[in-house]
């Protein structure tokens, strides 16, 4: 069994709190059609510098059914900027078009197989995986960026098409796991596509 959910896996469920004071589980989000989680935080590069084109994206497909969920599981004693009042104030200022949840445990992150920040897992209405990996091809430059893997397996997902490329290597910073070292992953992460 691998690390990272499989294709065809039904999302994992949780119940965290969110920037807006609520707990929120899968069942809120029942009436999506197609459901984005990823895993996310506030400080990383390849966050910050692809958070814009996953505004632009989840605002495209907002009207078609997609709804996205973004999720913080970083150590906070690795990276204090990913505690939840940091996560609050981001919010504040940016405005993302997603409920921003906290996994303060990190069993979220394990039941999933997060690997990096950002990591996307598109889960379609019966909530069995679709796609898993990256937004994009250089989310750190996304001006440089040629691919957006998100925005591509979504055009097919909303019309009933089969993903033509389900599975990418996510690219970003690891999670920050607690009690680890800041480059510590687990022994059973792997990369998804096998490097060439």
């Amino acid at each position: 069994m691998s690390y990272t959910i499989e294709l065809g896996t039904k999302a994992p469920g949780f119940s965290l709190l969110a920037t807006d004071g609520r707990n929120y589980s899968l069942n809120d989000f029942k009436n999506a059609k197609i459901l984005v989680v990823f895993f996310t935080c506030n400080h990383c590069p390849y966050v910050i510098g692809s958070d814009e084109v996953t505004r632009e994206t989840a605002d495209n497909f907002k009207d078609k059914g997609v709804a996205f969920v973004g999720i913080n599981s970083n150590s906070v004693e690795t990276k204090a900027l990913d505690s939840y009042d940091f996560m609050v104030k981001r919010m504040e200022e940016k405005r993302f078009p997603w409920v921003y949840l906290r996994d303060e445990n990190q069993e979220i992150a394990k039941a999933y197989g997060a690997l990096k920040t950002p990591h996307f897992f598109i889960f379609n209405e019966d909530r069995e995986l679709i796609y898993t990996g990256r937004g994009l091809d250089n989310p750190k430059n996304p001006e440089d960026a040629s691919i957006n893997d998100l925005q591509n397996a979504l055009e097919e997902a909303v019309t009933g098409k089969q993903i033509t490329t389900p599975v990418t290597n996510p690219l970003g910073c690891n999670i920050k796991w607690n009690g680890k070292d800041k480059y510590w992953m687990p022994a059973e992460a792997c990369d998804l596509v096998p490097r060439s």
